[in-house]
C-alpha cells in the first residue's frame, strides 16, 4: 500500500529532513580521498594500542614520545571500575586491563599513579592475571611474566599436517589462519622480550605464576573439551622429543605462508594481531630489520597509527573497501545528479581493487573457482570476504549497471561459488564449519571458525536479487531458506559482523525484499514486530555488545545510536513500514540528534570484530548509516511508494 503523504510529507519539512541530508552529505564528501574512496577510522578496545607499545619493548626499539602520548589515549578508556572494557561503557575484562596497565607501565606511568593503583585494584579483584585468555598469556610468556607451560600446547609441525587431519590450517577462520602461523613459530622458539627498561607486571597476579599448577582448560564444558585439555598435556611432553629436521622444515613453511601474503605494506591479513605476529616472528629468527619481509611487516604496523589527534592510538586494520562502498550506496540513495561525479570516482576506485587473478586460501574448499572477490582492506588478495563483495558489487550495479557489467557478473559467480552447503555464506571461506575445533584449549576466544551467517548471507541474497536472479534459483532458494532457518524465535535475526541483531535483522529485510518477499509474509511480520518493540522512547534504537552473551536481551541498551537507528528504520521500510509512526518517530531522532559537522555524536561500539571478545567502532557509521536512512525516508516519500526497489 502507498504511503499517506499527507503524512509524509509535512513530518518531513517540519524534522528539516533536507537541511539535515545536505549537511551529512557535505559531511560524507569532505571525507573522500584525492583517490576516489572514503576511509575512516576503525577503533578497538585498548588492547591493540597496548600490544604496539609493548611490541616496542619486545624488540628492544621503545619509542618514548610516541608511546607517552598513546597512554593518553590509554588513560582516556579507563573504565570507571578501574580496568579497561572491551566497548564503551562495557565491564572490566581481565586480559584487556592487564595489557592496558602493563604498556601504560611500559610507556612510564609509576604503577603508584592513582590510576595505576585503580587498575591494579580491580585487575587484583577480578581474580588477577591468571585469568587472561591464551593470547594475553602468550604475551605474557614472551615477557617471562609466566611460564610458557601458562599456554596451550600448538606444535610449529601443524604446518605440516595433512588435510584430512583433525586440526589443520584450512578448518579455521582467515583470522586464525593468519595468526596463528607467525604465532606458531613464536611459541616453537620461544624468544624472551628485549625488555630494555626491565618492565614487570609480577604485581598483577594474586598467585606467583610458578604456583600455578593447572593453567589449561577446556574452553566450555562439554566432554570432548576435557578430554582435548588431557591431549594437551601429552603434547606438551611429547613435544621436546620431535625430530629437529621437521621442526626446520615446518618454521621455513610457516616463513613461505607468511611471506606469500604480506601485500607490500599492508602486512599479513592486512589486520594487526597477524602483523605484530609477522614481526615479532622476522626478529626471533635473526632477520634483520631492512630485510624485505621485516621491513614490510613494520611498515605495515605503522600504518595503523592515527597519529593527527589529540589521543592518537593503533587501529587493527584499515577499511577503505567497505567504508567506500556505504558511503557510495549513501550518496546513491539521495538521487541527485550532481553526486555522480563523486560516486563516479569512488566506485571507479573501488572497482579496480578487484581481485581477479590470485586464488587465494578459500579455494581450498572451492578448487577451481575463479576469483572476483573484493578485501576489506587496501590489499588483501589471498582474504577477499562476501560481505564486502555484496555490498560493492551491489552499488555498482545500481549506479552503472552497464558499465560496472563485468565486475558484476564476476563477482556473482564468486559469491554463488562460495555458497555453503546449508545454503549460507561465511565472511571469507565456505563450509567452514568444522566445529569440534571450537573445543581446543587453544580457542577460548571462540573465534577460531567462520560459519555461514544471516547477517552476510542476507547480503548475498541482496545482491543477486537486484542482479535479477529470481527466489526459485537454486542458490537463491537454498539461501532463503536458510535465512528463513536462521530466524530468532522473538523474530530478529542474529548480526555477525554489527551489534547485533538490529544490524543482523536489517540485513536479512533487505534480502527478503529484494528477493520479493511479501511484506505480509509471516517471517517479515514477527521482524517488524520485534523491531517496532525495541524502539526506545527518544525514537531511536540501540544495542550494546552484552547481547552477544547468552541469555542477555536482544536489541536492547541504555541509549540511541544514530547508526542502529539506522538500520532499524532502513530494516522497516524495506518491510514496507515507510508510513508506521515508528518510522517517523526514528527519522526525527536522527534530525534532532545530528551534530553541527553533519555527522553524529556515537562513542558506542555498534560493530564486531569476534563476538564476546573484540568489538569495533566504526569511525564512519555514523556518517553514512543515518545518511542512507534520512536519504531513503525521503526518497519513498517524494515517489508516494512503501516499496524499497534495490538489494540494500
Amino acid at each position: 500500500m502507498a504511503p499517506d503523504t499527507r503524512i509524509l510529507e509535512p513530518q518531513a519539512r517540519a524534522a528539516g529532513l533536507d537541511a539535515a541530508i545536505e549537511a551529512a552529505t557535505a559531511s560524507l564528501l569532505s571525507h573522500q580521498s584525492g583517490d576516489g574512496y572514503w576511509v575512516f577510522e576503525l577503533e578497538a578496545d585498548a588492547t591493540i594500542p597496548a600490544e604496539y607499545i609493548l611490541l616496542n619493548h619486545f624488540l628492544g626499539r621503545p619509542e618514548p614520545e610516541l608511546e607517552r602520548r598513546i597512554a593518553r589515549y590509554l588513560r582516556s578508556v579507563q573504565g570507571e571500575h578501574g580496568g579497561w572494557p572491551l566497548f564503551h561503557g562495557g565491564r572490566l575484562d581481565v586480559s584487556c586491563s592487564v595489557k592496558a596497565y602493563f604498556a601504560l607501565k611500559a610507556a612510564g606511568d609509576s604503577p603508584d599513579a592513582p590510576h595505576m593503583a585503580r587498575a591494579r585494584q580491580a585487575i587484583l579483584a577480578a581474580g588477577g592475571a591468571r585469568r587472561c585468555n591464551v593470547f594475553t598469556r602468550i604475551m605474557l610468556a614472551l615477557f617471562g611474566e609466566v611460564p610458557w607451560r601458562a599456554a596451550p600446547t600448538m606444535p610449529i609441525e601443524i604446518m605440516l599436517l595433512p588435510r584430512w587431519f583433525p586440526f589443520h590450517l584450512d578448518k579455521v577462520s582467515y583470522w586464525s589462519r593468519t595468526v596463528i602461523v607467525p604465532l606458531l613459530v613464536l611459541m616453537a622458539v620461544r624468544p624472551k622480550a628485549k625488555n630494555p627498561l626491565g618492565i614487570s607486571v609480577a604485581e598483577l597476579f594474586v598467585e606467583p605464576p610458578d604456583r600455578v599448577t593447572e593453567w589449561i582448560a577446556p574452553p566450555n564444558a562439554a566432554p570432548i573439551g576435557r578430554a582435548l585439555v588431557w591431549l594437551d598435556r601429552l603434547l606438551r611432553r611429547a613435544e621436546p622429543w620431535f625430530p629437529e629436521a621437521p621442526r626446520r622444515q615446518a618454521i621455513d613453511k610457516a616463513v613461505a605462508f607468511v611471506t606469500e601474503r604480506l601485500n607490500g605494506d599492508n602486512g599479513l591479513g592486512a589486520i594487526f594481531p597477524a602483523i605484530a605476529n609477522s614481526v615479532m616472528m622476522f626478529d626471533c629468527l635473526g632477520y634483520a630489520p631492512d630485510h624485505p619481509g621485516y621491513a614490510a611487516t613494520l611498515s605495515a604496523m605503522r600504518r595503523l597509527l592515527v597519529l593527527d589527534r589529540d589521543l592518537p592510538y593503533c587501529q587493527p586494520c584499515l577499511s577503505p573497501i567497505w567504508d567506500s562502498g556505504l558511503a557510495a550506496h549513501a550518496l546513491l540513495e539521495i538521487g541527485d545528479e550532481r553526486l555522480g561525479s563523486a560516486i563516479r570516482r569512488g566506485l571507479d576506485w573501488v572497482a579496480a581493487q578487484q581481485v581477479l587473478d590470485i586464488v587465494g586460501d578459500w579455494a581450498a574448499a572451492r578448487p577451481g573457482l575463479r576469483p572476483g572477490g573484493w578485501p576489506f582492506q587496501f590489499a588483501n588478495p589471498h582474504y577477499p570476504d562476501l560481505d564486502d563483495t555484496a555490498a560493492v558489487a551491489a552499488a555498482l550495479d545500481r549506479f552503472d549497471r552497464e558499465g560496472y557489467r563485468g565486475a558484476t557478473e564476476r563477482a556473482a559467480e564468486w559469491i554463488i561459488g562460495m555458497q555453503s552447503r546449508n545454503g549460507g555464506w561465511g565472511a571469507f571461506d565456505a563450509d567452514n564449519t568444522h566445529y569440534h575445533l571450537n573445543h581446543i584449549p587453544f580457542a577460548d576466544h571462540g573465534a577460531l571458525l567462520d560459519p555461514p551467517t544471516a547477517d552476510v548471507s542476507g547480503r548475498c541474497v541482496s545482491f543477486l536479487a537486484q542482479l535479477g536472479y529470481p527466489a526459485d534459483h537454486p542458490v537463491m532458494a537454498a539461501g532463503l531458506a536458510f535465512l528463513r532457518r536462521e530466524q530468532e524465535p522473538d523474530g530478529s535475526w542474529f548480526g555477525r559482523w554489527g551489534t547485533n541483531y538490529i544490524y543482523g535483522t536489517w540485513s536479512v529485510l533487505a534480502a527478503l525484499n529484494a528477493a520479493g518477499v511479501a511484506p505480509e509474509a509471516p517471517e517479515v511480520r514477527r521482524a517488524v514486530a520485534w523491531l517496532l518493540a525495541r524502539q526506545r522512547d527518544d525514537g531511536g534504537w540501540g544495542e550494546d555488545e552484552e547481547s552477544y552473551f547468552p541469555g542477555v536481551p536482544h536489541g536492547v541498551a541504555a541509549y540511541s545510536t544514530a547508526s542502529q537507528t539506522a538500520w532499524a528504520l532502513l530494516g522497516l521500510m524495506a518491510a514496507g513500514e515507510v508510513a508506521h509512526p515508528a518510522v517517523r518517530r526514528g527519522i526525527a531522532y536522527l534530525v534532532a540528534t545530528q551534530a553541527a559537522d553533519g555527522t553524529w555524536e556515537e562513542p558506542w561500539f555498534t560493530a564486531v570484530g569476534f563476538p564476546r571478545v573484540f568489538y569495533l567502532r566504526y569511525h564512519g557509521y555514523r556518517a553514512f548509516f543515518p545518511l542512507w536512512a534520512l536519504a531513503r525516508y525521503r526518497a519513498l516519500w517524494r515517489a508516494n511508494s512503501a516499496r524499497v526497489a534495490f538489494g540494500l
